[in-house]
Order: structure tokens, then sequence, then C-alpha cells
């Protein structure tokens, strides 16, 4: 198959180099920076640069943008998609994206669903792709209740045979509320923790824990203020969520109470547990 991937970032140039490495689809694909492009091509990322001409000869298009950019660039180019093509966005909100792109799908002879990777570093960019990056992710699929059982299983085994580990299906309400809380209230505490003045005189004193807790502080603000307020419904109650258990564990320590203390530590204990 010809695939065409637009945006050559992180998660673009990451899903050109696993494809190549793990089939024999042609990759064309196409980033807004020349550099980029060069780089691509120099690593053999992929095969050449998507253009205009090219788009509708792809049989599956991945857009790899921020998400109103993803919105952008399919309701722009819905004339120039392929009849029969299959066309992903791969932006890390679905709600705001779907709801955009499923009526301008409709009446266009492609098929959109709606796509999220699950996996990603705390550096952006190209430099940062890597080939291996899905090798134990699962990737998340969105289609409308009017997409068919056919390009649902294209899409499936396309990115099963790309280095996914996993493909699991909901709706775009379900994707979002779980990211929510597995990936971006995990971004706010990050970010939150790492501002204690403490963590300037860290080394020699952190470990495992300290690293876990602040990697992904390291993020794009520009990206993540967008996923924030996209999702801000079901990022906040996550957050209140949060802030109502630390204070449980506030009041615990302040109680200077094992008896009222250790309950509230077994808990969190016998959560992961039956989680592994």
């Amino acid at each position: 198959m010809k695939i065409g991937i637009i945006g050559l970032g992180l998660i673009g140039g990451s899903l050109a180099m696993s494809i190549r490495k793990h089939t024999e689809h042609t990759v064309f694909g196409y980033d807004i920076d020349p550099q980029v492009m060069l780089r691509a091509k120099a690593v053999e990322a992929i095969h050449d640069t998507l253009t205009e001409d090219m788009l509708p000869g792809c049989d599956i298009v991945l857009v790899c943008l921020f998400p109103q950019l993803c919105a952008d660039y399919i309701t722009s180019h819905a004339d120039a998609f392929g009849a029969g093509a299959l066309v992903i966005d791969c932006a890390g909100v679905k709600r705001c994206v779907c709801e955009q792109v499923e009526p301008v799908a409709a009446t266009h002879d492609w098929t959109y669903i709606g796509g999220h990777p699950m996996a990603g570093r705390e550096f952006s960019g190209f430099a940062s792709a890597r080939a291996n990056l899905f090798e134990n992710a699962s990737m998340i699929l969105c289609p409308a209740a009017s997409v068919g059982i056919e390009p649902r299983e294209l899409a499936k085994r396309f990115f099963l045979e790309s280095g996914f580990k996993m493909v699991r299906f909901c709706t775009p309400e379900a994707h979002d509320q779980m990211i929510a809380y597995t990936s971006q209230l995990a971004h706010v505490v990050s970010g939150a923790y790492i501002k204690n003045p403490l963590a300037k005189s860290h080394r020699g004193f952190s470990a495992g824990s300290f690293l876990d807790m602040t990697r992904v502080a390291r993020l794009n603000e520009v990206m993540w203020t967008e996923l924030f307020l996209e999702n801000n419904d079901l990022l906040l109650p996550a957050v209140d969520d949060l802030i109502m258990r630390l204070n449980q564990y506030r009041d615990a320590l302040a109680s200077a109470d094992p008896q009222k203390l250790m309950p509230v530590l077994r808990e969190g204990r016998e959560c992961k547990e039956a989680l592994d």
C-alpha cells in the first residue's frame, strides 16, 4: 500500500520509521520544516516527499498534527483524498477532531477514523522519533458508527503489522475520559511536582521515583495547552479527584496518628496490586 504521513514530528516520524521497519509499504511524508524533510529522507524514514498531487493515490493517510490542525487539514483536503482511502488522525484528543471531520467524511467516498497512538517521549520533534516507539504500545481507534467492518479491520491489521502491540476500539468520548486520567493528569502532576524548590537540590538524593515523577514535566507547552483545554471538561474532574485524595493523605499526616495514615497507604498499595 501507499502510506501518506502529514507531519513528521515525534509521532509522525516514528510511525514512518516503524512502518518502514515492519512492512513493505511505500511511505510518503510531508512536514512544513524543510530541514525535517531532508533528515527524514537521509535516514530513510520515508521513501519520498508527499506532494499534493500524490495524495489521491495514497491508500492510508495518517495526519499527525496538533488537534485543530488535524481537523483543518482533513476538512480542507476532503476533495483530495482518493476513493476508498482510509484517513486517520493521530491527535491526543478525539472528540474535538471527530466532531469536525466525521460530517465531512460522510459526504465523501473515503473513510475517516479518529486515532491515537498510545506512546510518546518527553522530547518532541523528528530528532526524537524512534522506529521502536510503538513496540509495546496500543493504538486507539475511534470510528463513527457508520464506519463498516472492512475499514475497521484494515486499520487494525495495518497498525498491528506496523509494530503496535494491540489495537483498541472505543468512542471519542470514552477515549477522552480515559486520556484525561491516564495521560493528561499525569502531566499535570509531574509539572506541579517539579516546581517544589527542593527539586533544584535533588542530585545525589533522587533515584527512580523522582525520575518517574518528573519525566513528563518536560513537555511541549503549546501542544499540551491545546490538549488540556480541548479536554478540560474531563480533565478538571480528574484534577479535583486527585486534590481530594491528596487531602486525605495530608489530613492523615497532620494527625500524626499511624492508625489514620496506615489505611490510606494500604488502600493505595492494594489498588496497585489489583491492577498488576
